[in-house]
């Protein structure tokens, strides 16, 4: 009777998991290129078709958050679909996006100055199958509008990431949430001349397990730069 429960138990996480994003890793073997990052995920596999969240205190740190959200795309985009990005402004210089790999002219760039457009346009993107990902940048969003973002997700199976500046609300229906900010890089003794570098905290995971890492874009992938911080130290920093 136990080992029957146990069965049904764990079948039932193994269906939770997979309309969560979370395929096996033998099911397509995509990792986002995240290298080591990939072991905080269930199954040691990144959630394709879920919402990915990253918010940011400031500019700088929202650059920060573009170039890191740049190397996945980068892997989501050897499919060979488009991306899709909403802003409120041009504020992304596209051929910047050559150093991740990513050819500008398969993305397209959306602009409004108003948030009920941004969302809207982000939810149209989300729900279209011809996409590899969507990025909409919006600093609010309400846990219902969130919700709806996730479903139309788990439908076409598009992922998503939102990029929030300074946000009031964190109560999302997001399946990570990420805060990423840069640090210097440096080639032999000139600053700031270098590979582009990031320390990564990933703050939650939906049945994973958060972690901080220092990361640097090296040879079309991330790459390790530093041991990752362990799960406890991020809990006591009690950061949700």
């Amino acid at each position: 009777m136990l080992n029957t429960k146990a069965n049904i138990i764990s079948q039932l996480q193994k269906a939770i998991l997979l309309l969560q994003g979370f395929k096996p890793s033998n099911a397509d073997g995509n990792d986002a290129g995240l290298g080591i990052i990939k072991q905080a995920f269930p199954n040691s596999t990144f959630p394709l078709g879920a919402i990915h969240e990253f918010f940011s205190t400031g500019t700088e740190d929202s650059a920060a958050s573009f170039g890191f959200i740049a190397g996945i795309l980068s892997s989501l985009m050897k499919s060979g679909s488009p991306s899709v990005w909403v802003s409120p402004s041009k504020i992304i210089f596209p051929p910047a996006l050559k150093v991740f790999g990513i050819d500008p002219q398969k993305i397209l760039f959306i602009q409004s100055k108003e948030p009920k457009e941004i969302l809207w346009t982000i939810e149209e993107a989300l729900k279209s199958d011809g996409v590899a990902s969507v990025v909409g940048e919006i600093n609010e969003i309400r846990f219902i509008e969130s919700r709806r973002l996730q479903l139309a997700v788990e439908q076409s199976k598009v992922t998503g990431f939102l990029l929030r500046q300074n946000p009031k609300n964190l109560a999302t229906a997001c399946v990570t949430r990420w805060r990423v900010k840069s640090i210097p890089s440096e080639k032999g003794s000139i600053p700031g001349i270098g590979f582009p570098k990031w320390n990564v905290e990933l703050l939650k995971v939906r049945n994973g397990k958060p972690g901080c890492w220092q990361m640097q874009w090296h040879n079309e992938k991330f790459e390790l730069i530093q041991l990752p911080i362990i799960n406890e130290e991020i809990q006591q920093r009690k950061i949700v």
